[in-house]
């Protein structure tokens, strides 16, 4: 059938699986980090108050606390933005529940308030691609405090003791640097390397070759993203950047590359040693006039990201609006744990919501048993409490990374045992209701998500696809200049790179939808394919031309290579 041949109009709806989402994943390579951060973000606040006998006050310390669980992926420069960003942000959150919860006692106001700022930090938290945990820790801490006894006067010192453990989450998020400052960049093209390796495997035509193309390329853009936040190019960063062009190389022609080579690098980028050297560094010094180019371009605006998610943040809204609704119906005093379910689930298409919803479900009902278990514990003294709090943070972030199920068998007791900061609560009756709240949130949000359709899903599959055209026949008229002005071409194949990238996610996204015309894949699949050639072309050019270049430290002239 011709890619011209006009789509069906019959909505198409998924299979769903229930048992495939709950199988258990290999942990992250850095699942400690965000463990030990949150630990000793949330340990000095706790242990403060609890020495003062104010443990009443931790929730305002663990929403400043909590943002040492952000951008651990990222570089160092660009961690430092993000974080003093989600701590702006959660302060912000804090500030208009609190108010709130001082003028306004009718619950539906409450909850209204509650679902309107989950829907924003939805939008917000996606557009920025801030990255795990995104907008959920938020929407708990904004939700929690709605429903929390509180008067104007009182709203100041509770931002403040919020701004003071924000700052520590900060400086907690940042203490690596002191130790390893290029540690994100190295995993992050020791990834790549190890994306290709797979990819050369393949030799390009084996089993799941375009599978595990689409992969490696994404993996070479996320690290050209990461090396590109980072802020001085060091010699060291540069290093990194002549690997990526490697992994580009070896992406570009398969069956030449050796992976045993690929994977070296990789392993030798995981340790504490040098960066590894390439035997071929002047091949790097096109690319790298491209990367200057990138740099001096401006970013794109933050609007023009979050159109796209307006499904989603309608979802968010109205989800977590009718969640907190129906459990005031049912009477349960906490209707914030509905909300928050709801607002949990959200994922990139139905598919995966539908995911989310059985993993926080399974999660929750294993997690009231956990509580139930320590429950004892907890109650024995107040120093247990907190000692409980941090057992359940650390083992939350370190399970998580498997499966979010699993996660949340440690999120729910520390989410209940924090209720009891303030005073000591019947067990049965916080299981209950948790258990009630978690049922609620996970129905209604997903009855919202399956009424809150997603019709553009396969516009935008078309938007991607004119993206990708459009750079692959900048990137294919500069291949026919005889000498592109320098960086021109490498800009071009980056560019081409990540439209790809894009296009490949935006069509796994609209793939769990439901209820849109079918997808074009055929249109796709050629796109991909010629884009892919184009990008091979664009590496075998800048591995045959070479030009004189001026070595920076010693002012001689040297090969590199040419546009």
């Amino acid at each position: 059938m011709s890619s011209a041949t006009p789509a069906p109009t019959t909505p198409r709806v998924r299979r769903l699986q229930l048992v495939g989402v709950l199988r258990l994943g290999r942990p992250s390579d850095i699942w400690f980090k965000p463990a030990l951060s949150v630990v000793a973000s949330v340990a000095p606040p706790n242990l403060t108050l609890l020495a003062l006998g104010r443990l009443d006050l931790a929730m305002y310390t663990m929403a400043g606390s909590l943002c040492a669980l952000y951008a651990h992926n990222k570089p160092y420069a660009a961690r430092a933005r993000a974080l003093f960003g989600v701590v702006l942000g959660m302060i912000a959150g804090l500030a208009v529940a609190l108010v709130t919860a001082s003028l306004a006692t009718n619950a539906i106001v409450l909850v209204t308030v509650g679902a309107a700022l989950a829907a924003v930090q939805k939008g917000l938290c996606d557009a920025t691609r801030i990255g795990p945990p995104g907008n959920v820790v938020l929407t708990f801490i904004s939700s929690a405090s709605l429903f929390a006894p509180q008067t104007l006067g009182q709203v100041p010192a509770h931002l403040a003791l919020a701004a003071v453990a924000g700052s520590w989450a900060w400086l907690v998020g940042m203490a690596p640097a002191l130790v390893r400052p290029h540690g994100p960049e190295r995993r992050a093209v020791a990834q790549a390397l190890n994306a290709t390796a797979t990819y050369a495997a393949t030799h390009g035509t084996g089993d799941g070759h375009a599978r595990a193309r689409a992969t490696a390329a994404a993996a070479v853009h996320a690290a050209w993203q990461t090396l590109l936040a980072t802020g001085v190019r060091t010699e060291s960063r540069r290093a990194l950047e002549r690997l990526v062009v490697r992994a580009e190389v070896a992406l570009a022609a398969p069956a030449d590359a050796d992976p045993e080579r690929l994977r070296a690098w990789a392993r030798e980028l995981r340790g504490r040693g040098p960066v590894p050297q390439t035997d071929n560094p002047a091949g790097a010094v096109a690319e790298l006039l491209g990367v200057d180019a990138e740099l001096a371009a401006p970013a794109s605006p933050l609007w023009t990201r979050i159109g796209p998610l307006t499904p989603l943040v309608l979802r968010t809204a109205l989800g977590c609006a009718l969640a907190g609704y129906a459990s005031l119906a049912l009477g349960v005093g906490r209707p914030y744990w509905a909300l928050v379910t709801a607002a949990s689930l959200y994922q990139a298409n139905i598919t995966l919501t539908w995911g989310r919803g059985v993993q926080r479900v399974v999660g929750n009902l294993a997690g009231v048993l956990v509580f139930a278990a320590l429950v004892p514990l907890a109650h024995a003294h107040p120093a247990a409490l907190v000692l409980c709090c941090l057992a359940l943070n650390f083992g939350a972030e370190a399970l998580i990374g498997r499966n979010y199920w699993l996660g949340s068998v440690c999120v729910t007791p520390m989410a209940l045992l924090i209720t009891e900061f303030a005073r000591a609560q019947q067990p049965g009756e916080l299981i209950t209701e948790r258990v009630v709240d978690t049922l609620v949130g996970a129905s209604v949000g997903l009855l919202a998500a399956a009424v809150v359709t997603n019709r553009r899903a396969t516009d935008r599959i078309e938007e991607a696809l004119t993206a990708v055209e459009r750079a692959r026949a900048r990137a294919a008229r500069l291949l026919a200049e005889p000498t592109p002005a320098r960086g021109t071409l490498e800009s071009a194949h980056r560019a081409l790179a990540a439209a790809l990238v894009e296009l490949r996610g935006t069509v796994d996204a609209a793939s769990g939808e439901w209820w849109q015309r079918a997808l074009p894949q055929e249109r796709v699949v050629l796109a991909e394919q010629s884009g892919h050639r184009t990008l091979a072309a664009t590496v075998r050019r800048r591995e045959s031309h070479s030009w004189p270049t001026e070595d920076r430290r010693t002012g001689r002239k040297t090969e590199g290579v040419r546009g």
